[in-house]
């Protein structure tokens, strides 16, 4: 009996030896896997718009370990330093100044993209099962589907950020399938990237035709009025000059409308008295506001003064409103 029992032992031995001595399987790698995201920038946004604006960023997994192998992962998006009531809610801030934007994992941002460390954010982190090569190694890259929304005509024209570190843009990884769920896998790694916008001051004006209707004859005075809207970035100073019109007017009661080489003699005012000109020189003769991100509604008068009537026909000119802010 104990010479098969040594006899057994050594054929064991010989099995798993190579003719070196040397085991011959080593144990399986660990899986380490690494999280990258670019930065997402919405660039310029004219906010007084009102039209929503999307951009993207693009996350990337790298993993290396035993070859062949499944790697489940997660990826997980908090709040970022903006803060934000829910994933598709988030925040860019600059101090007081907020701007409402979202995250998603699709296009038409319908799935926001959240975090199971973030129970508010109401959305679950994005999730696959990457398989590594012969090599041991495989990479995967998502893209990160970001929405500022329409509606925010009111915010200020300053750059807004909000910075994700850390808890707030991480990736928990392991050998289990991410569908059994993202706390089953237990490595994290974090990573940081920034989402950034830029309110630029910006201003636009719409016009309204100033229509004085028929006049038999010019003996006396014929007003009528018209409409401006400027609209600017809240808090942005404007002014709005009206130039001389086709004839190059320069002094904005004595412009002119024609019919060939016949004229009529008008003037434009910024009150209804007719006593304040409007021309286009700056802090003269110009009309000053503030931007609110809304339409300001502004009255022009128009006055047609007494004078030699001359043959029937319309009588035309053509103005350019200028806004300088």
């Amino acid at each position: 009996m104990q010479l098969v029992l040594r006899l057994l032992t050594f054929c064991v031995w010989a099995a798993l030896l190579g003719a070196s001595g040397v085991l011959v399987s080593a144990p399986a790698k660990a899986q380490s896997c690494s999280l990258s995201i670019t930065p997402l920038v919405f660039g310029n946004i004219d906010v007084t718009a009102n039209a929503q604006v999307n951009a993207t960023a693009t996350a990337t997994v790298s993993c290396t370990g035993s070859a062949l192998l499944p790697v489940g992962v997660c990826i997980e998006l908090g709040p970022g330093t903006g803060g934000g009531t829910s994933a598709a809610n988030r925040a860019l801030v600059n101090g007081a100044n907020l701007l409402n934007y979202g995250l998603f994992s699709d296009a038409a941002a319908s799935v926001p993209w959240g975090s199971s460390a973030w129970p508010a954010g109401g959305a679950s982190a994005v999730g696959f099962n990457l398989t590594l090569s012969g090599s041991g190694t495989g990479s995967r890259s998502i893209t990160i589907f970001g929405r500022i929304y329409s509606g925010q005509a009111t915010a200020a024209p300053v750059p807004y950020t909000s910075t994700f570190s850390g808890i707030d843009a991480r990736i928990r990884y392991g050998l289990l399938s991410f569908l059994l769920g993202c706390d089953l896998l237990t490595v994290t790694q974090s990573t940081s990237f920034t989402v950034s916008a830029n309110v630029p001051a910006t201003c636009r004006v719409t016009t309204s035709d100033l229509n004085f209707g028929s006049v038999g004859v010019l003996s006396a005075p014929h007003d009528a009025f018209t409409n401006l809207a400027p609209t600017c970035t809240n808090g942005t100073p404007y002014q709005i000059g009206l130039d001389g019109g086709l004839s190059g007017a320069a002094n904005p009661t004595l412009r002119r409308m024609t019919k060939g080489s016949e004229i009529v003699t008008y003037g434009l005012y910024r009150n209804t008295a007719r006593s304040l000109p409007f021309g286009n020189t700056l802090g003269v003769d110009t009309l000053a506001g503030m931007g609110t991100g809304l339409a300001q509604t502004t009255l022009v008068y128009g006055r047609v003064p007494a004078q030699v009537t001359p043959s029937p026909g319309a009588y035309t000119d053509t103005i350019q409103a200028i806004i300088t802010y």
